[in-house]
């Protein structure tokens, strides 16, 4: 039986495209090269969240196009739900996902806005939706979080790990990530499970907000403990430079600057910067 959306995003999300206004992208005369991808899902949500940059256009004044759309997505949802029989009834399932891509599509335009002004080599906002891989792999974690809202756990991992091997940036479904995030760069960054970030918040390459060390199952031999909090949490306005590694369950306050390569296992206070306050010395030889 075909899978028939029946809520009411489609409306929502016209409504949302109507608001549009410069920077986004409004011109629809605009035909961007075709990015073709081996699953359905990355293609038509991309298209339904920012469908000028994605030569979506039809779907700008057209509620019902939008539906069409969004049908073809929450079969989707409903076959990867299904598949691991997790959630609830996967149409439910598909239903709650799809009702909130109009609340998705307004974090990520903030995300947006995030990447532009936190990058100085940012040129327009239509560059960032095509081109950043950060922001590629905030679009898909947005609504894989959702997912994962609904315990539909393995699809949602699935949904992560697709992005991942797409940009290279390793989100956990579990996190919980604040408005106006932006990840520059953002090659072998690794963001936990039970990692929070706050708002405004900005980081670099090759960042981990991971574990620090595992709790042991009591009742199992030879298997960590699941379901416990054992990632950071991250306040607002901070910044985490590239190399750096924040473990364990640590709090890092708000207005924090945590610079390149540096290893926070302990609390931050709010207002500080923590930075590697011994750079080894560099040694240089002529090779004649």
């Amino acid at each position: 039986m075909p899978y028939e959306y029946t809520g009411d995003a489609h409306r929502g999300l016209v409504a949302s495209y109507e608001r549009d206004e410069s920077p986004f992208p409004t011109d629809t005369a605009r035909k961007y090269p075709r990015r073709d991808h081996l699953r359905d899902e990355p293609a038509l949500l991309r298209q339904l969240l920012f469908p000028v940059c994605w030569n979506a256009s039809e779907l700008l004044d057209d509620p019902e196009a939008v539906r069409e759309r969004l049908d073809e997505l929450g079969a989707c949802i409903r076959r990867g739900v299904a598949a691991y029989s997790g959630g609830d009834d996967p149409e439910t399932v598909a239903d709650g996902v799809l009702d909130r891509l109009p609340e998705v599509r307004r974090a990520l335009k903030k995300d947006v806005e995030a990447a532009y002004k936190g990058d100085p080599a940012a040129k327009s906002y239509c560059e960032i939706i095509r081109s950043y891989p950060g922001f590629q792999a905030v679009l898909t974690h947005r609504v894989a979080h959702v997912l994962y809202g609904a315990e539909a756990f393995a699809y949602a991992r699935e949904l992560a790990e697709y992005a991942k091997s797409e940009t290279g940036i390793d989100i956990h479904p579990g996190a919980e990530i604040g408005a106006h995030f932006f990840v520059d760069h953002g090659t072998g960054v690794v963001i936990g499970e039970t990692t929070t970030v706050g708002d405004w918040a900005r980081i670099y390459q090759n960042v981990t907000l991971g574990a620090l060390h595992f709790e042991e199952d009591e009742s199992e031999d030879n298997a960590l403990a699941k379901g416990y909090k054992r990632h950071p949490d991250i306040g607002d306005h901070v910044v985490i430079g590239a190399g750096s590694n924040v473990l364990g369950a640590v709090d890092i306050g708000d207005h924090v600057s945590i610079g390149a390569n540096s290893w926070v296992t302990d609390d931050v206070p709010d207002d500080t910067s923590v930075f590697v306050a011994e750079h080894p010395e560099q040694a240089r030889k002529h090779n004649g």
